[in-house]
């Protein structure tokens, strides 16, 4: 926010000093208004516009890969910490649906885990199911933009990887048959929601639109 102070026009009168005016710097105009404006900028800047873009986050077409190579510096970015095991104080399923342009998309298996580092993410995916493993040695309230962030793939209101909003094609959420207003970044991953991610027309989603999974046993 550029913000300047009020200038009086001309220049202005310069008189002579008494004695105890000597040294003294006098106000200057506009100077009160720039340390809380300067303050106010400060506190309320979006979020977003000062977040750096995530090491490895990809933002081309669909299908993506499990994106493995950037894991631990993604982990780092965001403040989640890179496992030797899986956690066990927290242990919960969520399934992801994809669909752009009225096509199905590959929740591809690996999400979050890094076998050359042997490493894990508390979010990740085993197979291609579309599961989502939440698996940390913490409670905690995890998110649906967490899991993005850690798959490394762009996500929010307006983008999904390559497609962001044009027109009437635009990002569509749904948790368990509802569709989701405001941010979906923000949707926690609760135990057995059924979550669609779509991208396109309203008509190009495919109906009926999933209200639950029929989760594995034990799962």
């Amino acid at each position: 926010m550029d913000v300047a102070g009020t200038v009086p026009d001309g220049p202005a009168p310069m008189g002579r000093r008494g004695p105890a005016e000597e040294g003294k710097i006098g106000p200057v105009p506009g100077a009160r208004l720039l340390v809380p404006l300067a303050l106010f900028a400060l506190l309320f800047a979006s979020p977003a516009a000062s977040r750096k873009p995530l090491p490895g986050l990809m933002t081309g077409p669909a299908p993506w890969p499990s994106n493995a190579a950037l894991l631990r510096a993604r982990l780092a970015a965001i403040g989640l910490p890179a496992l030797r095991s899986e956690g066990l104080r927290l242990h919960t399923h969520q399934h992801l649906d994809l669909v752009v342009d009225g096509r199905l998309v590959p929740v591809p298996a690996g999400i979050g885990i890094d076998p050359r580092g042997r490493f894990i993410a508390e979010l990740h995916t085993h197979d291609a199911s579309g599961i989502i493993h939440v698996e940390a040695p913490r409670l905690r309230r995890f998110t649906l933009g967490e899991f993005f962030d850690v798959w490394g793939l762009r996500f929010s209101a307006r983008c999904l990887g390559g497609y962001c909003a044009r027109g009437a094609r635009k990002v569509w959420v749904f948790v368990n048959g509802r569709r989701v207003l405001g941010d979906p970044r923000q949707i926690p991953l609760r135990q057995h929601d059924e979550i669609v991610v779509a991208y396109g027309t309203l008509a190009s989603i495919p109906k009926p639109i999933p209200r639950a999974f029929p989760f594995p046993p034990g799962l």
